[in-house]
């Protein structure tokens, strides 16, 4: 089978996060089948042009706004008729292959943007794309498409998507869970410790952690936060500005982007994950953590709720600072419930494997 994969950004991307862990991950078990993969990417500074990695192709393109309408001129110029099948993955906005593409064609969606749109835009342009989100859902509802979580499944099926179209795959996880015998000899930090982990952006509401943590702190004095994450936008500036100020901020410890080992310790060595995004499609860094041992408390959006089973792996809060400030306390004080916790989030994260993600989308591609 031959597969154009149409998307804004690879896993090399440094703007890279959870859906270029799945695509690729998706991407290397069809190369390894004998399946030919092209991906057609945005660029990002100083990338190469074209690259081969694990078995598929990477042909970057333009940038983040121009690879729509680059991709659609290579499409013409170099790939028309070439594919079996033309994924158009939907992060943020289509590639609207349906209209130009001959060749059978689905589309992928780990979210919808919705309020994303406020957060990562300036408001008269978040507003443009809040307002048109769903006029062009409404002209790919015919499609067949593939997601990540129930959450984005009913989202879709809001905007006239078919039910019998919208498949739900599983999640996989780049590092398999620790064994049993690391678990039960498992060494906590002395001090309890949250963590924050993954891209520092304003849709990710880092500093909702940080105001809860200083809250939590009254109550639990020996609490550190720890906040590992790119910050190189006006945002990740913000967030720095406030550790600095913080009253805190001997507690708190910011490590930027780290490299996979550190992010491996930092999960293994803190009490609990702290993820208070706007949405995701799932939350794979809570899945992440779980393997790890690390149960999380996380706002009750789309894909967090599915990625964190409330009162089981972790806690689902409300949406605001207050409450997980109390929630912070509420799990940290309860050594019982704690304990529960990371039991149920370390032997969750055994029903997540990428090999089991490929198997289940190579079975909806094949039977479209």
């Amino acid at each position: 089978m031959k597969i154009l994969w149409l998307t804004w950004k690879d896993k090399e991307n440094p703007a890279s996060g959870g859906a270029e862990v799945v695509n690729e991950e998706i991407a290397k078990r069809l190369a390894r089948d004998g399946h030919k993969v092209i991906f057609l990417v945005g660029g990002f500074k100083g990338c190469p042009i074209e690259e081969q990695i694990d078995g598929y192709r990477v042909v970057r393109l333009g940038n983040r706004w121009s690879v729509y309408w680059k991709a659609y001129r290579y499409y013409n110029n170099n790939l028309r008729g070439w594919a079996d099948l033309v994924i158009d993955e939907v992060n943020t906005i289509p590639f609207f292959c349906k209209f130009y593409v001959k060749e059978k064609n689905i589309l992928l969606f780990y979210q919808l943007c919705r309020e994303i749109w406020f957060y990562q835009l300036p408001w008269f342009l978040g507003l443009i794309g809040y307002l048109l989100e769903p006029i062009y859902l409404w002209s790919l509802k015919d499609k067949i498409v593939l997601t990540e979580s129930e959450s984005t499944k009913n989202d879709l099926l809001k905007y006239g998507f078919k039910k019998s179209g919208v498949f739900v795959f599983p999640i996989g996880l780049e590092h398999k869970p620790i064994s049993e015998t690391e678990f039960l000899s498992q060494k906590k930090e002395e001090s309890p410790t949250i963590l924050s982990l993954g891209a520092v952006r304003s849709m990710k509401r880092t500093d909702h952690i940080i105001r809860a943590f200083e809250i939590a702190k009254k109550q639990i004095k020996t609490l550190k936060l720890t906040i590992a994450g790119d910050a190189h936008d006006r945002f990740g500036q913000k967030i720095i500005a406030m550790i600095d100020n913080s009253l805190e901020k001997d507690s708190i410890n910011y490590f930027g982007r780290v490299n996979g080992e550190k992010k491996i310790k930092l999960m293994q060595s803190s009490q609990l994950i702290c993820v208070t995004s706007v949405k995701e499609g799932w939350g794979l860094i809570v899945t992440e953590a779980n393997s790890q041992g690390t149960p999380a408390i996380v706002y009750d959006v789309d894909g967090l709720r599915d990625s964190c089973k409330n009162n089981i792996t972790g806690v689902v809060c409300k949406k605001n600072i207050n409450d997980l400030a109390h929630t912070m306390i509420k799990v940290l004080s309860d050594k019982e419930s704690y304990e529960k916790y990371r039991i149920n989030a370390w032997r969750d994260s055994f029903n997540y494997d990428y090999d089991k993600t490929y198997d289940m989308v190579l079975g909806i591609i094949k039977t479209i």
